[in-house]
């Protein structure tokens, strides 16, 4: 699940998704302790999906609003070739 999907969830939707992913996640490990799982990698996703919810619940109280983040700059590869040039200091003793 998506932090964009969750955050066009209401509180209360919220709330319940994550009662219903804590129980999820509960079995597995249960079941994890005594038998082998199918999709071992499931637990994890549980986890994240917990942990977004959990997020996008503490972004609303404390009233942070977010939206489409910009697109991060890179750098260029003639910037990357000066770092790689520059001469590194040589400690004396």
């Amino acid at each position: 699940m998506k932090a964009d999907e969750i955050r066009g969830l209401a509180d209360t939707e919220v709330t319940a998704r994550i009662a219903e992913l804590e129980e999820e996640r509960f079995r597995l490990r249960f079941r994890s302790g005594t038998e082998a799982l199918e999709e071992p990698l499931r637990l994890r996703s549980v986890r994240r999906d917990i942990a977004r919810l959990q997020t996008v619940l503490r972004e609303r109280a404390l009233g942070l609003k977010r939206g489409v983040s910009a697109p991060v700059a890179k750098k260029t590869p003639a910037k990357k070739a000066a770092a790689k040039k520059a001469p590194s200091k040589a400690r004396s003793r």
